[in-house]
């Protein structure tokens, strides 16, 4: 996973792992690991957002917390 650069100093995002159709994302405070898929309930537009977001640094968490929280995966 890669380090989440989180740029404002505020996000509850610490990691990160990008793949064709997914994003699995670590949050702060806990060891799991949550993925969000093409298939899975968030979709293609929010994945594919999410990865540019995660790429930026900024606005992963707030960006999850209004549009996927509970549509993970796993």
């Amino acid at each position: 996973m890669e380090n989440y650069s989180n740029s404002n100093g505020d996000s509850g995002v610490s990691a990160y792992e990008i793949g064709s159709d997914y994003i699995d994302v670590k949050f702060n405070g806990t060891s799991r690991i949550y993925r969000y898929s093409y298939k899975g309930g968030a979709g293609q537009k929010h994945v594919e957002t999410m990865k540019v977001l995660a790429n930026n640094g900024s606005g992963l968490n707030g960006y999850i917390n209004s549009n996927v929280k509970f549509k993970y995966d796993r």
